[in-house]
């Protein structure tokens, strides 16, 4: 497949959709719907893309130059408290009409006991059909909230991307009524050892068009508690799990030749795993794989799985169920934990 290229800046630019940012991306802790949601206030954005392999650079493209002209003046040489207080050097950029060929196959597993990745958990068929099309028509039937990407809704407490956070005073709400069925089958879990107790206060709802995803990010450890659960409805998708040595993105990624970023097997300090989440699946996140991997959807309008291509469904929605945390968290991983450092 093909991603997007840019140039870096070189002489001078007078003018692009296009802005190249530095000491802004995964690398240092920020991903890129949080990225989107601050430029977004200064016009539709088009894309967040990595400028290069370290992680801290970063391509903003908007659909419209004066949007990046507006984001510029605003952001540039500036403080930004929505993304941590970091200065942002920013630079006019290029398209370039090439297009980069990007080997990102993984062989991907149908069943999470095949990745070895503590915690993690997937069940297949948790709902009926006839389920899953009530669970679609009754969020159809609730206002949304537009993202750059795609639409959300939030019940319990409401997400907060710039900061990856709740508000834990600001509580919206019981869970809605259209959540029963789900909430009555999460004591399968309990049964089957996979969690002592299940309390859930928090539900996101995503609907991810074709060929949109997430970005890799690890939930913030003290907005929530240690069981996240992951419904996949109306559409099939492929979710990636990362581990870094580090902690955190790569800092280093010099020290990793092509090979070894590409083989979890042999690298030391990049471990990559692929499942496939087929519609009415629900998958958990827990201990190591809640609190230690980056899981992420890549943006794919076809995944490839065990050699077949699967394209995308015209939609994909997601219930995210979890527990807010009402402390610091206290996890055994302080090298990955915020409330920790």
């Amino acid at each position: 497949m093909g991603l997007p290229r840019f140039k870096r800046p070189g002489g001078t630019i007078e003018s692009s959709s296009n802005l190249y940012v530095a000491n802004c991306g995964p690398a240092v802790g920020l991903t890129f719907d949080t990225i989107e949601a601050v430029f977004g206030a200064y016009g539709p954005v088009k894309g967040v893309y990595l400028a290069d392999e370290s992680g801290t650079r970063v391509i903003v493209s908007y659909h419209e130059e004066r949007s990046a002209e507006s984001a510029l003046k605003a952001l540039s040489r500036r403080a930004c408290p929505e993304l941590g207080g970091r200065s942002l050097h920013i630079q006019y950029s290029v398209h370039s009409v090439c297009q980069v060929a990007v080997d990102d196959s993984i062989p991907v597993s149908m069943a999470a006991s095949e990745l070895d990745i503590p915690g993690l958990y997937l069940i297949h068929d948790f709902i009926s059909a006839e389920e899953e099309k009530e669970l679609l028509a009754a969020v159809d039937t609730r206002p949304w909230q537009k993202l750059a990407k795609r639409r959300v809704q939030h019940y319990g407490y409401e997400f907060q991307y710039s900061t990856r956070n709740v508000n834990a005073n600001q509580y919206l709400g019981e869970l809605p009524s259209f959540l029963s069925p789900i909430l009555e089958k999460m004591s399968l879990f309990q049964k089957l050892g996979y969690a002592e107790t299940v309390l859930l206060d928090q539900l996101t709802v995503n609907e991810y068009p074709p060929g949109v995803g997430l970005s890799p990010h690890i939930d913030t450890h003290s907005a929530f508690e240690d069981l996240i659960f992951s419904l996949s409805l109306a559409g099939p998708c492929i979710m990636e799990f990362r581990k870094y040595s580090t902690g955190v993105w790569l800092t280093s990624p010099d020290t990793l030749n092509d090979e070894e970023a590409q083989n979890s097997e042999k690298s030391s300090k990049f471990l990559r795993r692929a499942i496939y989440l087929p519609p009415r699946s629900i998958l958990l996140l827990s201990g190591e794989a809640r609190y230690v991997w980056h899981h992420y959807i890549p943006h794919h309008k076809v995944d490839v799985v065990n050699d077949t291509r699967i394209r995308r469904a015209s939609r994909r929605v997601s219930f995210t169920l979890r527990k807010v945390r009402k402390g610091p968290c206290e996890c055994e991983f302080p090298e990955y934990c915020d409330s920790q450092k």
